[in-house]
């Protein structure tokens, strides 16, 4: 009697071991699919900082009247253009990978004076190309 005791109290032990091996592999796996949501939206904050960080440094800067389209680059990773629109109107646009953000301005007294609204995260023009980092 005491060997099918013993013999039992090993198959429940091997049977817990083997549950608590699955459950970990199952938790390990939610982790790894977790850190890789997290990481993605790292990233992404990161490039919305780095968007939003060009776009206040190409409001900054001081433009030429002339020509129609002009770039800049303050960084590696991103680039800033200013694109002069017809009834003295001008759009700042910044990108920095796939995202891009745009502010409206007007030229008044020969000076670039941009809109205290801030930026905007979606194409201010009817016309999407005007709206495109050339």
């Amino acid at each position: 009697m005491n060997r099918q005791s013993g013999i039992s109290s090993l198959a429940m032990v091997l049977l817990l071991l083997v549950l608590g091996s699955l459950i970990l592999t199952g938790l390990n796996q939610q982790l790894e699919t977790f850190s890789a949501l997290v990481s993605s939206e790292r990233n992404a904050i990161h490039h919305q900082a780095n968007v939003q960080s060009a776009l206040e440094w190409g409001k900054g800067q001081q433009w030429a009247l002339q020509p129609d389209v002009q770039c800049r680059q303050p960084g590696q990773q991103s680039r800033v253009c200013l694109r002069l629109l017809s009834d003295y109107q001008v759009l700042l646009i910044a990108g920095s990978h796939d995202q891009l953000l745009w502010r409206l301005g007007d030229i008044t007294e020969g000076r670039i004076r941009f809109s205290p609204h801030g930026w905007t995260d979606f194409c201010p023009l009817k016309e999407n190309a005007l709206c495109q980092l050339p």
